[in-house]
This record gives C-alpha cells, sequence and structure tokens, in this order.
C-alpha cells in the first residue's frame, strides 16, 4: 500500500495512551473565561469536598461560604479561603455530639455565633414566635415578628443560618435563657441580572452548556449531549413555575442531589412523610404548608408499589397539579410551587414495556391516568449514568445561591413562545400535552439562551426534546387508559415540513413499545430491532425455506444514550463473505478508539472459515503531537500483529482525504459511518460492567450511517 505508516520504528515504547487530559489543577480554557466574565460568582466545584468533613450540610451552605473567601483563580487566595472556610465551620457550625460544648461557649463568653438549621413556631398561648435550633438543641427562643416576616420559610422546614446566640439566665423558669442576637440565612441579598445577561453572550451554547454542568458540580467532559441535557432539566422546576417532573431510574444516579443540595429555595422530602397539613394547609390552625414558601417541593423516595397513600392528599395533589390551587376549607389558594417526583426502578426498560409501563413501580393511587396526565416531563432516569468519583468537576462553577437566585428571579419570565416564528406544534396535539411540552421548552429556554440569541437549530433541538418528554409520559397513560386519544407528537417547519418526534426506548425497543398498534405487513425491521426483539422473547418459528431478507439500502440516525447497537447487526451482515475490506477512519487514536477496531476485526476473524485469510486495509491519519503518535503507533502495532494471529491481515496507510469515515467491501457495499467506528460512549468503570463485555449494552453518541450498493467498479 502507498503512504503506508511504519509500525516498527518505535518498538521500545511501554506507555498506555492516556488521553492526554491537562495536568490535576491546572485550569482550562474554559474555567479561565468562567473566571473573566464571572469574577466573583464562581467557585472550584472540587473545594467543597475539601472543606466539608464531617459536617453535615447542604452544598449551597459550604460555598456561600467558599463564595465569600475563595471566589478566585488564584491559588493562594483560593488556599487562604479554604483555610477560612475551615476555621469558620471548626468555630461555628454545630455538630449534634458537641452541642453542649457550644451551649458552654455561649453561656461563658454572653454571645457566640453558629451556623445551625433553624426552625420557627408560633407560640398562640403567649402570642410570640419561637424558633428551635436542629443541632444545638435548644428551643422556645424569641424571634421577632419583622425577622420572621423578612424569611418566612423559617416557620415552613427550617433554614440554615448564621447566627448570633446570646446566654442570659433569669430566676423565672418560664424565660428562656436563650436569646437571639441576630439571625442571617445563608443566601444571596441581591445580585446584577443584567450583567448575568451580558456574560452569557460571551459564551458559545456548548461553552454555557458545560458552565452550567460545572456548576451542577459534574465534569461535562464524561457526558454527551444529551446527557447534559437530561441533568439541566432537574434544574427547570427552580426557573419555571409550578412545573410537574417525574424521574424514575436505577439507584444511585443522583435523582435527589439537585432538590437537597443545590438550592436555598427547595425543600426534599421522604415520600413517606407526606401529609395534606404539611404539604398544602392545616385546617385546624390555618398554617399554610410547604407548597406555600418554597419554590421545589422534591418527594424522594416517591416509588413502590405497596407504599400506603392518602387518596385525600392524591386528590389534592392532582387539583394543585392541574390548576395551581388548593382548598383551605370555603377559601382557595394559589401557589407556585414546583413538583418533583423521583424514585427507583427495580425492572428494566423492556421489562416494564413488556408487562405494563414507565410508570410500574408508582404507588396504586399514583398509578391513575388523572394524575400522570398532570406531569409535564418523565426523566429516563436509566439514561443516567451512576454515579462515580471521576465523574465531579474540578473546574469553575457557578456558587450555587448565585445561580439559585438568578433561576429564582426567572420564574417570572415566559419563553414559552419562542419557537413560534420557526415551528409549529401538531394540530391534534392536546391542550395540556401542549402546555407540558410549552413549559419544559420555557424552562430550557431560560436556563440556556436567558438573552434570547438562539439560533433556529438550537431552538429546535430543545423543542424536540421538550416533545420527547411529554410524549413519554402520555404513550404511558395510553397503555393504562385506550380511552384517552392519541396523538402525533411532533412538528411542522416553517417550509411545511412534519418532523415526528420519538422517544429513545421507542426506537430502542419498536415491538415492545407499540405494543397492541398494528405495523405495516411490508415495513423491513432493522437489523438492531430484530435483534432486540428476538432478545425480548419474540419468535416466529423455524422456516427452513425463507431466504435471508435483503439487507437495507439507506439513511439511519441513531440518538445519543440508546442502547441493544452492535458491530454484529450495524456492519456485519454487509462484512460476511469479503475478502477485501477497506476502511477509512482517520481518528484511531485513543484507547477506546483502539479497543472498537479489535472488537470489529474479532467479529470478522470469527465469521470467516479459519482457513481463510481476509485483508483490512485501514486508512486512518497520525496525531500531531510526536509524543502521543508514538503511543498510537505502538497501539496499532500491537493490533496488527494480534489480527495476525487470528488470520486477518490488517494493513495501515495514512488516509488521504482526512476527515470522510466509510467502509468499502469487495463483495460491492459502501458503508458511509458518520462517527467511524467510534459510536459508543467512554465508559471509565471498572472490569466488572457488563458493557465491557457486550456492546448492546453500551450507550451510544448520537451518529448517522448509510448504506449503499458501491458502483465504483
Amino acid at each position: 500500500m502507498s503512504d503506508s505508516i511504519d509500525l516498527t520504528q518505535l518498538e521500545s515504547l511501554e506507555d498506555d495512551f492516556d488521553g492526554g487530559t491537562p495536568a490535576a489543577g491546572e485550569p482550562s480554557d474554559l474555567d479561565r473565561k468562567i473566571n473573566e466574565h464571572f469574577a466573583g460568582a464562581v467557585v472550584r466545584k472540587d473545594l467543597v469536598k475539601a472543606v466539608k468533613g464531617n459536617a453535615i450540610v447542604p452544598s449551597y451552605v459550604l460555598e456561600y461560604l467558599l463564595g465569600q473567601y475563595a471566589a478566585s483563580d488564584d491559588e493562594a487566595t483560593i488556599q487562604a479561603g479554604i483555610d477560612k472556610v475551615r476555621e469558620i465551620l471548626a468555630q461555628h457550625y454545630v455538630h449534634r455530639n458537641e452541642s453542649e460544648l457550644v451551649k458552654s461557649k455561649i453561656k461563658e463568653r454572653g454571645r457566640y455565633r453558629v451556623i445551625d438549621k433553624v426552625s420557627v413556631t408560633l407560640n398562640e398561648k403567649d402570642d410570640v414566635y419561637q424558633a428551635t435550633f436542629a443541632n444545638l438543641g435548644i428551643s422556645n427562643i424569641v424571634v421577632d415578628s419583622a425577622t420572621v416576616n423578612a424569611h418566612q420559610k423559617l416557620l415552613v422546614g427550617g433554614v440554615w443560618c448564621l447566627c448570633d446566640v446570646e446566654y442570659f439566665h433569669t430566676e423565672d423558669a418560664r424565660v428562656s435563657p436563650w436569646i437571639l442576637g441576630s439571625l442571617k440565612p445563608i443566601q444571596m441579598s441581591n445580585f446584577d441580572y443584567a450583567g448575568y445577561l451580558d456574560a452569557r453572550a460571551k459564551f458559545t451554547t456548548d461553552e454555557w452548556i458545560d458552565l452550567l454542568i460545572q456548576s451542577i458540580g459534574f465534569d461535562p467532559d464524561k457526558f454527551g449531549r444529551r446527557a447534559k441535557l437530561l441533568q439541566l432539566v432537574r434544574l427547570i422546576p427552580f426557573v419555571e413555575r409550578n412545573y410537574n417532573l417525574v424521574e424514575l431510574g436505577p439507584k444511585g444516579t443522583g435523582k435527589s442531589h439537585i432538590y437537597s443540595e443545590f438550592s436555598p429555595h427547595g425543600m426534599l422530602i421522604s415520600g413517606g412523610e407526606v401529609t395534606v397539613p404539611k404539604l398544602f394547609v392545616n385546617n385546624a390552625n390555618g398554617r399554610l404548608g410547604l407548597v406555600g414558601y418554597w419554590d421545589v417541593v422534591a418527594f424522594d423516595e416517591f416509588a413502590g408499589k405497596k407504599k400506603r397513600t392518602d387518596k385525600a392528599l392524591v386528590d389534592i395533589m392532582k387539583n394543585y397539579m392541574a390548576n395551581k390551587s388548593f382548598s383551605r376549607g370555603v377559601e382557595t389558594l394559589g401557589a407556585e410551587a414546583s413538583m418533583v417526583f423521583v424514585g427507583n426502578t427495580s425492572h428494566t426498560v423492556p421489562y416494564m414495556l413488556k408487562h405494563s409501563d414507565l410508570f410500574d413501580e408508582l404507588p396504586e393511587s399514583y398509578h391513575d391516568p388523572a394524575y400522570l396526565d398532570r406531569l409535564h416531563f418523565y426523566i429516563p432516569g436509566w439514561e443516567v449514568d451512576t454515579i462515580r468519583n471521576e465523574m465531579f468537576s474540578t473546574g469553575y462553577g457557578f456558587v450555587v445561591d448565585y445561580i439559585a437566585e438568578v433561576l429564582k428571579s426567572m420564574r417570572n419570565l415566559d419563553y414559552s413562545d419562542r419557537y413560534h416564528q420557526h415551528f409549529t406544534l401538531g394540530s391534534d396535539i392536546s391542550t395540556r400535552d401542549r402546555d407540558g411540552i410549552h413549559k419544559t421548552f420555557s424552562g430550557l429556554m431560560k436556563l440556556l439562551f436567558p438573552h434570547e440569541q438562539a439560533t433556529p437549530a438550537e431552538i429546535e433541538e430543545i423543542l424536540r426534546f421538550a416533545v420527547e418528554g411529554r410524549k413519554r409520559v402520555k404513550d404511558q397513560i395510553l397503555r393504562i387508559d385506550s380511552t384517552m386519544a392519541a396523538a402525533n407528537f411532533g412538528y411542522e417547519t416553517g417550509s411545511g415540513g412534519w418532523s415526528a418526534v420519538t422517544t429513545l426506548e421507542e426506537d430502542e425497543y419498536p415491538t415492545l413499545y407499540q405494543r397492541g398498534r398494528s405495523t405495516s405487513a411490508t415495513e423491513v425491521p432493522r437489523a438492531d430491532e430484530a435483534s432486540a426483539s428476538s432478545s425480548a422473547g419474540a419468535s416466529t418459528g423455524p422456516d427452513v425455506d425463507a431466504s435471508p431478507p435483503p439487507l437495507f439500502e439507506g439513511h439511519r440516525d441513531y440518538v445519543e444514550n440508546q442502547r441493544g447497537i452492535a458491530f454484529s447487526t450495524l456492519l456485519m451482515p454487509y462484512l460476511r463473505g469479503a475478502t477485501d475490506i477497506d476502511l477509512h477512519d482517520p481518528y484511531i487514536r485513543q484507547a477506546h478508539q483502539g479497543r472498537n477496531l479489535v472488537e470489529l476485526l474479532a467479529l470478522i476473524a470469527a465469521e470467516k472459515d479459519p482457513a481463510d485469510e481476509v485483508r483490512v486495509n485501514l486508512f486512518t491519519v497520525l496525531d500531531e503531537d510526536p509524543e502521543y503518535e508514538a503511543k498510537q503507533l505502538r497501539m496499532l502495532s500491537d493490533i496488527v500483529q494480534g489480527a495476525a494471529k487470528q488470520g486477518v491481515k490488517l494493513d495501515i496507510a495514512k488516509d488521504p482525504g482526512g476527515h470522510d469515515r466509510w467502509i468499502r467491501t469487495d463483495t460491492g457495499w459502501r458503508i458511509n459511518l458518520g462517527r467511524g467506528l467510534d459510536i459508543f460512549q467512554k465508559s471509565d468503570s471498572g472490569w466488572f460492567d457488563f458493557s465491557l463485555s457486550r456492546q448492546e449494552f453500551r450507550q451510544v453518541r448520537a451518529f448517522g450511517i448509510t448504506y449503499m450498493r458501491d458502483l465504483s467498479d
């Protein structure tokens, strides 16, 4: 082969390819840009762990302190800030097992500052407000009405505060010796919204999304585009009034983290602790519940078929989720708290689709079409990766309290009509479906494009995402209640073209998803669909006289996070029988790309007759960095030697095109590969991850592939 690559020149190298990530602690270009435009409002996200120690406080409390002392990119300032925050926590944070020591300090000094969670109740008998300190263990401290009126969340659930507590003992046993000198909730008092919008305009969309992901605390390099959007949907309840969100999925994916740690305006409660008085109103004393004071009320551990539920609570919740109001005796009250329901699933998606529906895990009282129809978006938790240590960010993100106040300020805005200039929703989409789509779209627009400078393509991306999330809800309701009218979920473009929207699980498991619906008898199943149907137990019985169906010709697209895709069904039907194969892929550089090549060569070797040989001509490009080029050459040399042992002769040459990716066989097929072989998401999991053994278990990146007969000969 001409322009062949010499793989023997670097035999002494023993290094494994490491991907070329920057040295630990070195700020990225994005980090420098973040600090330039948001100086004082961002903090390095790994610092929270550095200062937390054994203090059981939400992240927003720690970031509030870090924002005061360590909001900088100067290492000396950061270290000094960390030391200061550690000192503050050591001196003023109240550990429950040290409460007596702290009380002694207050008594001996007369006045002492503490960090604690404070809640307030009204003592009707004495007509005074009284505070209780959760960790310090003291109560009945008189609080003036002005403080309570300024911070009404003290009355519901409690608030983390910086407090000066005084001690003065009297002979009157009815008088508490504890006196509240000052109280300051740990949250920002103001911010520059216009400055926020101006700074947003300095970032590209990709950069802004990565900044938001880092603000949540995750490393954006560990997530694909769709995975990032799924994370950001969790923020919509903070930026959108009366938004009803559900997320069901496996354990350990961080479903409840945002609602307990991200914002001082959210309240996370256990699903088993929900009562009508706690959530809405106590008719005995007229006191409002959580929805009257918090922007977001999230229900943790909401799933569980056998959980006992209060029918009255379900009815009130359904009315509130639909009408944004609830009744207090003869009076009807309104509220704007968003409702979030998170819970764990115990079965796989195909199992749920085969035996019931994707709401299968909910308690019976909530497995009700009238309740489910109030949900605006269903986050498919099975797409969200299990949280691992390497997924956390060491980059810069917004101080949580800063971004929480920004999101809160945007709850008054409505961006739901920003797509009207370019797209029109399907005419048979119901009002309730349309409301769900609009609220999700508005929330994502406010998160991603608060400055309203989105391109039509960017608007279309989040519109499709919003439609998909509501379609997932509606499709499952149709399984439960067949009398409900179905709809064609999609939209028309400005030119009049129709764009249908499907859910990812609909694409992955079409036979199971469309259970009970008729399909065209002339439709030829996709290779990966046939594989999925087979694995799900579908069988048509033996047919020795049937000839194999013709191979598909044309183009197909696959979406990010889709599973069930493998080279065995995607490529091998077209490579079977070939003895000479050309593979053009300029990016066979990193270890995972080399593994993809090995897996394809292994399939080719397993398919051929052991006595035959197959030639594979790889056209690729060498890394421009001499150090990584050397490691790439070593990797390719190892692959060539391994393939030769299995009867596959791998020749490697420089790719003259430099970017296009395609395969051509001597049997007359050409396959255009949108991403080359690099279709699978990178995984840093250990040896016991099933995806290491089977490609079908891996999530893919978004890619397209085109099959055509090669007529060049």
